[in-house]
């Protein structure tokens, strides 16, 4: 953080209270499915309806993505990688913001103990909208910058409403700032919204398919006896979600890429070894993973699967079955990259009988 930024930061604390950030909400229209049958086009709009104005920062989601995103969707191979947990987007218009704020500073100053430091911020603050007043790299506005309305937007903080940790969330405090149709947000704002962003927003709402695989032995397996696995390539296939910003002189997207790379089995028992001994069953030329058993492979040993040594008994054991995804964006203006490999996966209940049989 610079220094004029520095200077900024006790002012940026009442402006939170009297600009707020944006907050993504719930879609306001029911979620329709997609073509493929995986996930469902959404959107969720930053801002609301607060005294008639209506924030204009929208992103849109589409192609295979879960509804509000989140938890449960797809997880990052990548412990130390998070999408982001706030950013800057567009606001308001001149006109609207001078209307919010004028309505709030005046609102706030009238408030009790609004005095000593935090009465001469909100001055401040009011001075930096009204009267010119700004810093080395943050300059004033004249009137909230009204002789510009229609060529531009204010941008303010979003929040990300998945991010878990609450100071992280809410991490962009700078003062809500101009910037005109066409124009790139200025460069000290390093978390404002771009196609990488909405690359990792896209890939945090992604919804992929589940993974159950065919099992032979299917319904109980036996003690000793190699249980084949496999996927056939026509339920595992890439996924693409989606995640679009379109404002008056602001459009950008990304769209983000799964693409499924390999199986990793767990038994569920240490009482168990798997094929290949890793557990890891990687995808064949044909998209598909692991071979189906056919008549006369009894003697083989399966390229994917597991054998169990002891019997479930009563129970069963849980099977985890998880996908490993490599996983990379294309955006806007030629933009892209990779992102972490994310991984999703979910149990099926095996049942081990203590009878020796061998597969014909």
């Amino acid at each position: 953080m610079n220094v004029s930024r520095k200077i900024l930061l006790h002012t940026s604390t009442v402006a939170s209270l009297i600009v707020g950030t944006l907050i993504l909400t719930e879609p306001a229209h029911a979620v329709e499915p997609t073509s493929n049958g995986r996930g469902a086009s959404t959107e969720q709009v930053g801002g609301g309806k607060k005294a008639g104005i209506y924030a204009a920062a929208r992103i849109q989601y589409s192609g295979s993505v879960a509804k509000g995103g989140g938890t449960g969707n797809v997880t990052s191979s990548d412990v130390s990688w998070t999408p982001p947990p706030c950013w800057y987007a567009p606001y308001l218009s001149a006109k609207d913001f001078k209307k919010k704020m004028s309505k709030d500073i005046e609102s706030t100053k009238n408030s009790p103990g609004m005095t000593g430091t935090a009465g001469a911020a909100i001055g401040e603050m009011e001075r930096h909208y009204e009267d010119g007043y700004g810093w080395t790299d943050t300059p004033g506005y004249k009137d909230y910058n009204i002789e510009n309305d229609g060529k531009g937007m204010f941008w303010a903080g979003v929040e990300n409403p998945n991010e878990p940790d609450y100071l992280k969330r809410t991490s962009c405090t700078d003062l809500p700032f101009w910037v005109e149709n066409g124009e790139a947000p200025p460069p000290q704002y390093e978390e404002a919204i771009s196609p990488e962003i909405l690359a990792a927003l896209a890939y945090q709402h992604m919804e992929l398919p589940d993974t159950k695989v065919t099992l032979a032995p299917e319904a109980n397996t036996k003690v000793n006896l190699p249980t084949w696995a496999w996927l056939d390539k026509a339920v595992f296939d890439e996924v693409q979600a989606t995640a679009a910003l379109n404002v008056p002189g602001f459009n950008i997207q990304a769209t983000t890429t799964a693409r499924p790379v390999s199986l990793k089995l767990e038994p569920g028992t240490k009482d168990a070894e798997t094929y290949p001994a890793s557990g890891e069953c990687v995808i064949n030329a044909d998209k598909s993973i692991g071979e189906p058993y056919a008549k006369g492979k009894a003697d083989r040993t399966p390229p994917c699967g597991l054998k169990y040594f002891r019997s479930s008994g009563d129970g069963t054991y849980k099977l985890q079955a998880t996908i490993t995804w490599e996983i990379a964006w294309t955006g806007t203006g030629g933009a892209g990259g990779d992102l972490p490999d994310g991984t999703f996966g979910n149990e099926q209940a095996v049942t081990v009988q203590e009878i020796q049989a061998v597969n014909r």
